[in-house]
């Protein structure tokens, strides 16, 4: 039983593949070719990972099937910015420091702290900037 991952960017409109996308398509791969009966270095150098990783893969799929490779939701505390609101940052950060009213057009901690809390109202600590 195959799964497919998250549709891929690949001639459409959609956003590139994130890292956790990519990994699970990594993994989608491994399983369409431990299916096929592929070795495990076979396998490693198709989908560009070590072969321990590949034993991993094949024991939890193994022992739990192809939904034990899937992605797992985030855990622990969620985001203080939504996608929205990282996109906007993104773009304002983009414009550099000088047009928010810094002197020098060098990005510090403390001025990306302070264009997101302009933006978005949200305080960040220096440690989460």
């Amino acid at each position: 039983m195959a799964y497919r991952p998250s549709p891929s960017a690949a001639g459409s409109s959609l956003p590139p593949l994130s890292r956790p996308q990519l990994a699970e398509a990594r993994r989608v791969r491994a399983v369409e070719l431990f299916e096929e009966g592929a070795s495990n270095a076979e396998i490693a150098r198709a989908v560009g990972v070590c072969a321990e990783s590949v034993r991993r893969w094949r024991r939890v799929w193994k022992e739990g099937g192809v939904w034990a490779l899937r992605r797992r939701a985030a855990t622990g505390r969620p985001p203080k910015l939504d996608d929205a609101q990282v996109e906007m940052v993104r773009a304002a950060l983009a414009r550099g420091a000088r047009a928010h009213g810094f002197e020098a057009d060098l990005w510090t901690l403390e001025r990306v702290g302070a264009v997101v809390e302009q933006k978005t109202g949200v305080v960040l600590s220096r440690a989460s900037v």
